[in-house]
């Protein structure tokens, strides 16, 4: 692992988790959550997680982020009005939550906690992750794996039934 690249990767992920906190556009800030996303997924990359890096841009960078832009769009946000009394509460919380996180990460360094295993572990044959999950996937969790195909080819053959009907004219219409 390079420790530059992820320091560089946190810092990233970091400072644009604070943009999406302090953008007042949800728009911007919903980009701002890509790109944390994006970061995040650099990370994993870098801890030799590949497959889910590649989850986290397919699936959240991807499909959830079109989701939320989708969302916000449709409501079309408009500014509240917040009288002087919300805004100081919630910067007064706000300020409690950033002391107590401070606390405790001094209490942390303080205590000499280090990130990572103490003992190293024992070396395990090189595989790859999506083979390792795929085994795992196939193996043990099969039965789960299948009835979770059955239900969403359910949900989905609901779901095409369901606008065929709204959108098919009447039989009683046509005569």
């Amino acid at each position: 692992m390079v420790p530059g690249l992820f320091v560089g990767f946190g810092v990233l992920l970091v400072a644009t988790a604070v943009m999406v906190i302090l953008h007042r556009n949800p728009v911007t800030s919903a980009l701002f959550l890509v790109l944390s996303f994006c970061s995040l997924a650099g990370i994993y990359l870098l801890l030799q997680a590949e497959f889910l890096g590649m989850v986290q841009i397919i699936v959240y960078a991807g499909a959830i982020m079109v989701l939320f832009l989708f969302v916000i769009m449709y409501l079309n946000l408009q500014h509240d009005v917040e009288t002087g009394a919300q805004i100081a509460v919630r910067r007064g919380i706000g300020w409690m939550v950033g002391a107590l996180l401070l606390l405790f990460g001094a209490l942390l360094v303080h205590r000499g906690w280090a990130p990572g295993p103490v003992t190293p572990a024992p070396a395990e044959p090189a595989v790859g992750n999506a083979v390792a999950i795929g085994r795992v996937l196939y193996s043990r969790f099969l039965f789960p794996f299948e009835i979770t195909s059955v239900l969403l080819l359910v949900a989905m053959v609901g779901a095409i039934v369901l606008a065929k009907s709204r959108t098919a004219p009447n039989d009683s219409e046509a005569a």
